[in-house]
């Protein structure tokens, strides 16, 4: 059976005092809940990793990273490595997240260095993709889809997949209020799903968690959840309220 997740990406918010409570808040929060095949996860800020991962033990909360740099050293002046994450405690990353393509140019080759990377350096990855507005108001979301996996992560090997959890976000509703209905999260999801099961198998496909993120909120959680291809959230916003976010926990 493939696990639930729920992750907060909390992006460039939150210093060490606010990031410190957030967790206590967070803590309180789930700490009654029965969390049978549902991960918890949050991705704090990188000066706020190791002090998260020191915060968070024996918890029912994971601490993963937003990104990393594709090269193992060297002079990349701002950047953090596989090595430095996992020197802190991380054993997961982001990658691919639309801000990141975005803001920071980050193609689909790119990417595809970084998972690899992150795979041969035993992290686990969170791999975003998703489609702009215009592609999906040309009917062309799943072809856009389906190149951004074939070109970033497609080519890994098949036992990789165990290491690997898909979030699907489609661009134009990240942050915008906007939100893919529950249906258009199943058809994309179902999608995914069937194309990781023609490339590889359909036993790899049943096992991933594939996640939706994109203005996921407490008032429309349980819906997108109930889908049967959604498998959890990636979840912006809404993760850097305790009360929001576990809210959005206990709707999986």
């Amino acid at each position: 059976m493939r696990q639930k997740i729920v992750a907060g990406n909390w992006k460039m918010n939150n210093g060490k005092g606010e990031t410190k409570n957030l967790i206590t808040e967070l803590q309180e929060e789930i700490k009654d809940l029965t969390l049978d095949n549902t991960r918890v996860i949050i991705a704090p800020s990188f000066i706020n990793l190791e002090s998260a991962v020191t915060q968070t033990e024996d918890t029912k909360i994971e601490v993963v990273a937003q990104n990393m740099h594709q090269a193992k050293n060297g002079a990349y002046t701002g950047e953090v490595s596989a090595d430095m994450l996992k020197s802190v405690g991380i054993r997961t990353v982001i990658i691919g997240h639309s801000e990141r393509r975005a803001i920071f140019k980050e193609s689909d080759e790119i990417l595809a260095e970084k998972v690899n990377a992150a795979l041969a350096n035993g992290l686990e990855v969170i791999f975003c993709f998703g489609e702009k507005l215009e592609e999906r108001k040309t009917d062309n979301h799943l072809l856009e889809v389906g190149s951004q996996l074939r070109n970033s992560i497609l080519h890994i090997a098949a036992e990789d997949w165990s290491k690997v959890i898909l979030a699907y976000e489609p661009v134009w509703a990240i942050g915008t209020g906007e939100t893919a209905s529950p249906e258009q999260a199943q058809e994309m999801h179902a999608f995914i799903r069937n194309v990781i099961a023609k490339k590889y198998t359909q036993e790899i496909a049943d096992n991933l968690s594939i996640l939706y993120g994109g203005s996921v909120k407490p008032a429309n959680a349980k819906e997108i959840f109930s889908k049967p291809d959604v498998d959890g959230g990636l979840i912006g916003g809404a993760s850097l309220k305790a009360v929001d976010f576990s809210s959005i926990i206990k709707a999986i």
